[in-house]
């Protein structure tokens, strides 16, 4: 009958059996849960039962469940029973939380997300990054209200959020480490068309890009998903044109020879300032093909 329904009043002896109801909605996507299931969880939420949960074993229902197709739906099926705000209050407190509908036509804070974990999903991109897109916008729930629906500076506390939650359910510390750079960079990302090469290029040495190039890339996925996660846009769409800047001056900055700069230095102690400088120098020579043609006869119709 495409219901899930507890056999025997066992379940409610283990709380953990909440969280893999909520994964399984997520991979069988066309079940739902009974009536008197769905009572006996929300029975057990009162009681406090998933309180008492281990950390270990939570993050274990969640990655498994991030993994699924539609991840959504353990969301939604945690949401439904009360159990969310329980075991990941700082996710269920951004619903309800408005956004600019002008760039956020889904309004709320938390469908945003579900919509981001989703768009992850239908990417194929691994657990951290999956993770990361749960908590990229956890800052978002702190905002003002007198400045709602704006939310300016959420990235920092966004960050902050993404860490405590990550330690608190011991996420590994790759996911705990992308989900804090995504939550701390995804603003700046697409901001790529306008950024200055030396601010673009402090981003990527903040990120470690040169030494950690995979995982900045992996964050630029991630960022892609929080790019298409949301309504109006084609989900199957991959081309987020900042994404394409920035890997192209990962490229860049990767193509300096630090090596040749350093054996040139006379002066060692300027060795930093005149890699860094060569490595913007290599950004800038980026935008020069670009501005060439977008001024080349015939390219606005005219010529």
């Amino acid at each position: 009958a495409r219901v899930f329904r507890h056999v025997s009043p066992a379940f409610a002896e283990d709380p953990l059996r909440i969280l893999r109801v909520a994964r399984f909605s997520a991979r069988f996507t066309d079940f739902h849960i009974a009536p008197e299931t769905l009572a006996l969880m929300r029975h057990m939420v009162a009681l406090g039962e998933v309180d008492h949960l281990v950390a270990e074993r939570v993050w274990q229902e969640f990655a498994r469940g991030l993994m699924e197709s539609h991840p959504s739906r353990m969301i939604r099926a945690l949401r439904e029973c009360g159990a969310l705000a329980h075991i990941l209050p700082e996710l269920e407190r951004l619903f309800g939380v408005p956004q600019p509908a002008r760039h956020h036509p889904e309004i709320d804070s938390g469908e945003h997300v579900l919509m981001v974990i989703d768009q992850a999903a239908s990417m194929s991109l691994p657990l951290a990054a999956r993770w990361a897109c749960l908590l990229h916008d956890l800052g978002k729930a702190d905002t003002p209200a007198d400045i709602l629906p704006h939310h300016y500076g959420h990235e920092a506390k966004s960050a902050e959020h993404a860490r405590e939650v990550s330690e608190r359910l011991r996420a590994p510390t790759d996911c705990r480490d992308l989900a804090v750079m995504l939550a701390r960079e995804h603003g700046i990302l697409g901001q790529a068309d306008i950024l200055r090469p030396e601010t673009m290029v402090k981003v990527l040495e903040r990120c470690d890009a040169l030494r950690r190039p995979e995982r900045f890339l992996l964050m630029l996925e991630a960022a892609t998903a929080d790019h298409l996660g949301r309504g109006g846009q084609d989900g199957s769409r991959r081309d987020w044109h900042p994404s394409l800047r920035w890997r192209a001056a990962v490229g860049a900055i990767r193509a300096v020879d630090a090596g040749a700069i350093a054996r040139a230095c006379a002066d060692k102690s300027q060795i930093p300032a005149a890699v860094h400088a060569a490595r913007v120098a290599a950004v800038r020579a980026l935008a020069r093909p670009q501005q060439e043609a977008a001024d080349a006869p015939g390219r606005d119709g005219i010529g």
